[in-house]
């Protein structure tokens, strides 16, 4: 039986008391399937995805482009418990099988070590299988592979809870698990794939913790609590698990410091328009920004600081890594002698980070697959991360195989079209979803065009990914009508929708058939491989042929 929430006052000032039935439909509209649906759905698409990734995942057989520094530093930290400078030919003595390739210094490094400790994770249970070992191309490659699948598994059941509806939900892990960029990078000893999916986590964490705080709201009207004047609402714990996550995303690259800064806000942005919803009108700012803002940045912002310097223990207790030494002797008199070598260490990583910054600050490159922020939505300018044009296996004399990172043009070019529609349906209808879609494009793309002269790649665009697939399928939810949320149309649209929806999918899926050989390294004649590029760019990249 819901209870009518009474107001202890009136007048014109105080809004109307509450009903619990009706702040139940407002809150928290119902995802019409199962639970164990639900996630049976997310755990097939990812199996897919999972498939994908590891099907031929030793090819190339050997380092390629960037592993040789992130392969190299994650076996360093296993080792050593930081990186640790290898010797001149170490890409080949690995490609042999020999693993004695350390010199006695630490090494440089330009990025925090979380996507290295997994890498090395990685390569370590891949060791404990009975046809693996370690230090091989799958075993440094395996943990970006299992990335690949958990993101997707992640975006099915995020995308379910936005559009309450499965069949969108596991269509957005359909095509993640389709995109050529996240299925080259979930196949590399690189970092991004780590970087996504913690960014990714922790906004998933974000909306549930936003479903959870209303449920609390929506139980205490239905008790009959006067939430006009209700203050603290308990533990946010969902939050807390995404300062977790974006620690983690900033301890593997720091561009996660920009979605954690505008999901930090939009989080909040949430928690006042709660208030304001539930009818608070009175000290409603003084209640959110002592009651929910602060305790927000503790755990959202507080507790990335102290992961992301977790993160660096392997340096911190141990004495050889590069830099290590240089505060020694530097605590203050006054200082106890305990902390002395607390502070030494903390100092010495202090001066790391500023090389570092110094380092990025000054990067330069004429590297030819370099691409402008502007010409990543457009895949103009992919990367060749592997060629090797005297490969054999494909039945003629002239084969080759490759490696392109290229995002599915296909799904790419529609998530354009996608963005603009949800933007035009926020401006209108202004509806959360929309918003928080947009706030994850723009953090993933906005910030990087302040920095016009330095060297960047299609793959930095890899974290924004998720939220365009997020776009695409709120846009086939309003043309469907689907979800308790949307729109809902005549039937005959709603007919015309599922229409674009096959459509949409079948388009992406036979664009990413088509790429998949020059994706995945697979011997093919070289004139059907350049049949599959259709521009010279994608071949020669900037720098011409």
């Amino acid at each position: 039986m819901t209870t009518t929430a009474t107001s202890s006052a009136s007048g014109p000032d105080m809004p109307p008391p509450f009903r619990g039935d009706s702040l139940r439909a407002r809150f928290l509209p119902a995802i019409p399937v199962p639970r164990w649906l639900g996630w049976l759905a997310a755990v097939i698409v990812a199996a897919f995805a999972g498939a994908l990734r590891l099907v031929d995942l030793g090819e190339p057989a050997r380092i390629y482009f960037d592993e040789t520094y992130y392969a190299k530093d994650a076996y360093g930290l296993r080792a050593h418990g930081h990186e640790h400078q290898t010797v001149e030919n170490a890409d080949d003595l690995l490609a042999q099988g020999q693993q004695e390739i350390f010199t006695g210094t630490g090494d440089f490094v330009v990025h925090p070590p979380v996507g290295k400790w997994l890498i090395a994770l990685g390569d370590w249970l891949w060791s404990l299988f009975p046809f693996g070992s370690t230090m091989t191309p799958e075993g440094w490659r395996f943990a970006a592979a299992l990335a690949g699948m958990l993101s997707v598994l992640i975006l099915v059941r995020l995308a379910t809870r936005l559009t309450r509806s499965l069949l969108l939900g596991s269509a957005a892990g359909l095509l993640l698990a389709l995109d050529g960029l996240h299925f080259t990078l979930s196949r590399i000893a690189m970092v991004d794939i780590f970087l996504t999916l913690f960014v990714l986590a922790g906004f998933a964490c974000l909306v549930i913790d936003r479903d959870k705080t209303r449920e609390r709201w929506v139980r205490l009207a239905e008790a009959g609590v006067d939430v006009t004047t209700v203050g603290w609402l308990g533990m946010r714990w969902w939050r807390l698990a995404a300062g977790l996550c974006f620690g983690l995303a900033v301890g593997t690259k720091w561009s996660a410091l920009f979605f954690l800064a505008v999901f930090g806000l939009l989080t909040v942005a949430w928690d006042y328009g709660a208030r304001r919803s539930v009818g608070q009108r009175r000290r409603t700012f003084l209640r959110w920004f002592g009651i929910d803002a602060v305790p927000a940045f503790v755990q959202t912002v507080v507790v990335t600081g102290l992961v992301y310097l977790v993160s660096w223990s392997g340096w911190l207790f141990t004495s050889g890594g590069y830099n290590r030494d240089h505060a020694a002797g530097t605590a203050p008199d006054w200082l106890p002698g305990f902390l002395a070598t607390p502070y030494e260490a903390l100092a010495a990583l202090a001066n790391y980070h500023s090389r570092m910054m110094e380092f990025h600050n000054g990067l330069t490159s004429d590297h030819s697959y370099i691409s402008a922020p502007w010409e990543w939505l457009v895949m103009r300018t992919p990367v060749m991360f592997h060629y090797d044009g005297e490969a054999v296996g494909c039945g003629t004399g002239d084969c080759v195989t490759s490696v392109v990172s290229i995002g599915t043009p296909v799904l790419w070019w529609i998530s354009l079209v996608a963005s603009v529609v949800v933007l035009a349906w926020w401006l209108t209808l202004r509806d959360w979803r929309a918003s928080a879609v947009l706030t994850g494009v723009a953090a993933g793309w906005i910030p990087w065009l302040a920095f016009p002269d330095r060297p960047m790649f299609l793959f930095y665009a890899l974290p924004m990914l998720p939220f365009l697939i997020l776009a695409v399928v709120l846009m086939l939810g309003l043309v469907m009508g689907a979800g308790e949320e949307s729109p809902r149309f005549a039937p005959y649209t709603r007919a015309l929708g599922g229409v674009v929806f096959g459509v949409v999918l079948l388009l992406v899926v036979a664009n990413f058939a088509y790429l998949y050989p020059v994706m995945s390294a697979y011997p093919m004649d070289e004139g059907l491989w350049r049949e599959r590029l259709w521009f010279d760019v994608w071949i020669y990249g900037s720098g011409g042929s």
